[in-house]
């Protein structure tokens, strides 16, 4: 006959719950930061990378955020054209929104 027991035999059973392994993530992004780095994304302002670098987080995070939010949005009928600027460098970024009367011309 086999013997089916594991481990020794006079351990004591274990009286508190286990904690699981793989305890999920916090996520890095509040839902509002989620929101605008799909739609900065999806605008074709910038790469994942550079997104991750403005929003202190990686580009793994960045493309969990668009992969999350860009469902409701079509869901919600919410299309986004491309846009015509692009920066690939945080420096790209601080140029065009330092103050510069060239780029902002007033209503009349």
């Amino acid at each position: 006959m086999k013997s089916t027991a594991r481990g020794p035999p006079s351990s004591p059973r274990r009286t508190t719950p286990r904690r699981p392994r793989h305890r999920p993530r916090k996520p890095t992004l509040t839902p509002p930061d989620q929101i605008l780095v799909t739609i900065l994304y999806l605008r074709k302002h910038s790469l994942q990378a550079l997104l991750g670098q403005l929003f202190n987080t990686t580009a793994m995070t960045i493309s969990r955020a668009v992969k999350d939010v860009r469902p409701l949005l079509e869901a919600n009928g919410v299309c986004l054209p491309a846009s015509t600027a692009r920066f690939r460098t945080p420096d790209d970024v601080a140029r065009f929104l330092a103050p510069d009367k060239t780029k902002i011309k007033p209503t009349r």
